[in-house]
C-alpha cells in the first residue's frame, strides 16, 4: 500500500494573507485534496491551477479581486499545500496529476471554466482542457508550457533539476524567493514552507522537476504533442501573461500566441516580474483576468449557441 502523509494542520496558523476557508475531497481512495473556493457559487468558474514548488497560497493576492466577480477553485496538488502527500517519490507521475485534477474538475461537476495556469498548473491544465474542452470556456497561461522534447531545453532548466534531486536542503521558501524579483519577507517564506516539515514531506515537490518530459520519445512528450495538435483547433478565447525576468519560461508564450487560434488577437502581456509571477503580481493579474473576460465574454457566449 502506498504511504501517504498529512502535513499538522497547526503548520497553517496564522499564515500572513491566508485568512481562507478550507475544503477537500478525495481524488482516489484515501487520498485527500484540498482546495479553495471563494466567491459566489451561480458565477462563472475561475480554476488557479498552482505548480512546483508551491501551492494555493501562491494565489493569496488574486483571490479577493476575483471572487468579486467569479467562483474562484484553487487546489493544491497531491503532494503540496494542505493536500496529502506520498511519502515515495516513484508514487507520482505526469499522468497522475492529470488524473487527480480531472477527478478533481468532475467530482466538483465544474463548467464554464476559465483557467489560469503556471508553470506545471500549466503542463497538466493545458492537457486537461484539450480532454474536457466542453467544460472550459478560456485560459490564461502564465509562465508555463506544453514540453513535446523536441525544442532545446535551458540550462537554468537542467541546472533546477540537478538541484530539485542533489541539494541537501530543499527549502521551499528560498526557491521561491530565488523565483521572483523582489525578496520575500520571512512570513511569507515560512508559509510556503509550511506545507513540509521535514524531508518526507518533500517528495513530490522534490520529482517533479524530472517528471517534465525532455526527450522526444518519452510517452508524457507523445501525450503533450497529441495535446498540441488539439490546441491547434482551440478557439476560444486564450491569453498569455509571462514574466520578463523568467529564465526558464522566457519566450514560451510565442508558442502559444502562434498556434492557437484563440490567441489571435488577444491582449497578451509581458509583465516585470519573475517566474512566480502571482506573488509579484498578484493583484494586477486579477485585474488582467477580469478583463480578459470582460472582453471575451459575448464571443463566448456566442460560440456556445453555435
Amino acid at each position: 500500500m502506498k504511504k501517504t502523509i498529512r502535513t499538522p494542520e497547526n503548520r497553517f496558523e496564522n499564515l500572513q494573507g491566508y485568512n481562507f476557508s478550507s475544503n477537500y475531497l478525495d481524488v482516489e481512495k484515501g487520498l485527500r485534496m484540498h482546495y479553495l473556493d471563494e466567491g459566489t457559487t451561480n458565477s462563472p468558474v475561475v480554476l488557479l491551477l498552482h505548480g512546483e514548488p508551491s501551492w494555493s497560497y501562491l494565489y493569496r493576492k488574486m483571490i479577493p479581486g476575483l471572487s468579486k466577480d467569479f467562483r474562484v477553485i484553487a487546489p493544491d496538488l497531491i503532494g503540496f499545500g494542505k493536500s496529502d502527500k506520498f511519502v515515495n517519490r516513484q508514487d507520482y507521475t505526469y499522468q497522475k496529476h492529470i488524473d487527480w485534477i480531472t477527478t478533481f474538475i468532475k467530482k466538483l461537476d465544474l463548467k464554464n471554466i476559465i483557467l489560469f495556469c503556471q508553470d506545471w498548473g500549466g503542463l497538466t491544465g493545458l492537457r486537461i482542457i484539450t480532454e474536457m474542452d466542453d467544460r472550459f470556456s478560456m485560459v490564461i497561461a502564465s509562465n508555463t508550457t506544453l514540453p513535446t522534447g523536441k525544442t532545446p531545453i535551458p540550462e537554468s532548466f537542467l541546472n533546477w533539476r540537478a538541484y530539485s534531486q542533489h541539494s541537501a536542503s530543499f527549502n521551499i521558501g528560498k526557491i521561491l524567493d530565488m523565483g521572483t524579483l523582489q525578496p520575500l519577507s520571512e512570513a511569507v517564506i515560512t508559509a510556503y514552507n509550511a506545507p513540509f516539515p521535514s524531508e518526507d514531506y518533500k517528495a513530490g515537490a522534490r520529482i517533479f522537476p524530472t517528471l517534465v518530459p525532455i526527450d522526444p520519445d518519452d510517452s508524457e512528450s507523445i501525450k503533450n504533442h497529441q495535446a498540441w495538435e488539439k490546441l491547434k483547433q482551440w478557439h476560444k478565447p486564450f491569453l498569455t501573461i509571462f514574466g520578463d525576468e523568467d529564465d526558464i519560461m522566457r519566450g514560451a508564450e510565442k508558442a502559444f500566441q502562434k498556434m492557437i487560434p484563440g490567441a489571435h488577437g488577444q491582449n497578451h502581456m509581458i509583465l516585470n516580474a519573475g517566474h512566480f509571477i502571482q506573488e509579484e503580481k498578484g493583484e494586477e493579474l486579477a485585474d488582467l483576468v477580469i478583463a480578459f473576460y470582460n472582453n471575451n465574454s459575448a464571443s463566448t457566449e456566442s460560440m456556445k449557441s453555435i
